[in-house]
């Protein structure tokens, strides 16, 4: 992979793009630290898309379907948080120090 600063890649754009085409991904950076990669439209169109939050989610919920089906998985939950309970054993364990 060829490295290039962004400073060098305004200078010598159309080299950089010449390299690309030719298959070698050409990786840009500002302060030794990786910004970007020019790569040939090719690798481009060959390259699988990031899924979107949408379809994280779909299969988030295709995946764990069986739990959000059963309705009693909440039932444990107070309605209010901090609960009665709660607020008992907080109060005993201040009232020890």
């Amino acid at each position: 992979m060829c490295r290039a600063t962004i400073y060098d890649a305004r200078n010598n754009f159309s080299s950089l793009v010449k390299i690309a085409e030719g298959g070698e991904p050409v990786e840009l950076t500002r302060h030794d630290k990786p910004v970007a990669v020019i790569i040939s439209y090719e690798d481009f169109q060959t390259s699988k898309p990031k899924p979107s939050f949408l379809e994280k989610l779909a299969r988030l919920k295709e995946k764990y379907a069986d739990v959000l089906d059963d309705k009693g998985f909440l039932d444990d939950i107070p309605k209010e948080y901090p609960d009665e309970k709660y607020m008992k054993k907080i109060d005993s364990i201040w009232s020890g120090v």
